[in-house]
């Protein structure tokens, strides 16, 4: 499988799977056929609730654990120095690993910045012991990247944000690759779209990505994952049926023109579908997370 290379050395698959909202025995299922299908990254999440199940999956699995890339996030609730400490053994313990390969803040906490630079802080020091290979943020937007950067010793190596046809961020985009910030894309085919009112209809039914994906013989979904990956942004697309999992991960060999590719960057509304990243706050998203 194709790959990108983090600014730290550490490569991450190009596609993994997502496992938001995917309940705890969907999960098992899902991550257990997505490895049998080929897939060798999983995002997971404290606030997700199925930390556990993606461990015992990947054990069942046989696969050697330098063969799956396991990535977790920090929930707001755990934001601090030694609350981070104490969210990584949380994690570590739920999934039964001694070491995450990725370790990412899940948002940005505007209303405390100040705690946030402290689970900054925390990431860099579970980076320096050796217990992640790489460190990052998620739904962080230009102002948080530019404060965080201000502070850290050690540059995000992912910014994982939401990314779909209709809503690219492209201003954030451009900010990551400027310092070297990895865009991984959540909601990457608008999964988002389908089930919050943002004011548009669903990209599967697109004309022009239906058009593109009737001229390469694939499926919309198939032709918006490969969008991504040839603009440089790593995947996570979210299913626990079995053959959507694996429709997701054949889209290697899929060759969009340019053509192609600006016409989907044309179709972009602006219209966020999942949380504004603004308005996060402890009081209407935090909740207790529980220990391992």
């Amino acid at each position: 499988m194709k790959s990108f290379t983090l600014n730290n050395g550490v490569d991450i698959p190009a596609l993994g799977l997502g496992v938001f909202q995917s309940s705890p025995e969907e999960t098992a299922q899902a991550v257990s056929s997505a490895l049998i299908q080929g897939y060798r990254h999983i995002d997971t999440a404290a606030a997700y609730g199925n930390e556990r199940e993606v461990g015992e999956a990947i054990r069942a699995s046989g696969l050697p654990r330098d063969d799956v890339f396991v990535e977790s996030k920090v929930w707001i609730s755990d934001y601090g120095y030694d609350e981070t400490l104490h969210a990584f053994d949380k994690a570590a313990g739920k999934l039964g690993l001694e070491q995450l390969d990725l370790f990412i803040l899940h948002q940005a906490l505007p209303s405390d910045f100040e705690r946030t630079l402290a689970a900054y802080r925390a990431l860099e020091g579970l980076l320096a012991d050796g217990l992640v290979r790489a460190i990052g943020v998620s739904n962080f937007m230009v102002d948080h990247l530019t404060r965080l950067l201000d502070q850290a010793d050690v540059v995000p190596a992912v910014n994982q944000i939401e990314v779909h046809p209709y809503f690219q961020q492209p201003e954030v985009q451009a900010f990551g690759r400027e310092h070297g910030i990895l865009t991984q894309a959540w909601s990457p085919i608008g999964g988002i779209t389908f089930y919050r009112e943002a004011g548009h209809t669903s990209t599967l039914d697109d004309p022009t990505i239906t058009a593109i994906a009737d001229r390469v013989g694939r499926t919309p979904a198939q032709v918006m994952l490969a969008w991504h990956i040839a603009e440089g942004r790593q995947v996570i697309p979210k299913s626990v049926k079995p053959a959507r999992i694996g429709e997701n991960i054949d889209v290697f060999d899929i060759e969009l023109t340019a053509e192609d590719l600006a016409a989907i960057d044309a179709l972009d509304t602006g219209k966020r579908g999942g949380p504004d990243p603004a308005e996060v706050t402890l009081e209407a998203f935090g909740r207790e997370i529980p220990e391992a």
